[in-house]
C-alpha cells in the first residue's frame, strides 16, 4: 500500500512560516517608506540633514518611532528637532 506524499510547503505549518515572511517583508517596506519620507519631508523644507541623523533614521525599525517622527519633521526647524522629545 503506497502512502501519499505530503509535501511540507504544503503543510499548514508551511503555510503559517510563509504568511509570517510575508507579514515582516510587509513591516520592513513600510519601515523604509517611513525612513525615507521623513528624510523627505526635511530636504523639500530645506533643512539640512546630518548624517548621524540620516543614519539614525535609515537604522530605525520602530515604524510607531518613525511616524512620530515624520509627524515633527512637518513642522521642525532643524533635523535635531525630531529627537528633543524622544
Amino acid at each position: 500500500m503506497m502512502m501519499p506524499i505530503q509535501y511540507f510547503w504544503r503543510h499548514p505549518l508551511a503555510e503559517e512560516v510563509r504568511e509570517e515572511g510575508r507579514k515582516e517583508g510587509r513591516e520592513a517596506g513600510r519601515v523604509e517608506v517611513f525612513a525615507e519620507a521623513v528624510l523627505r519631508i526635511l530636504r523639500v523644507r530645506g533643512i539640512d540633514v546630518p548624517d548621524a541623523v540620516r543614519a539614525r533614521v535609515e537604522a530605525c525599525r520602530d515604524l510607531d518611532q518613525l511616524i512620530r517622527w515624520l509627524e515633527r519633521a512637518v513642522h521642525a526647524t532643524s533635523a535635531a528637532d525630531l529627537f528633543t522629545i524622544d
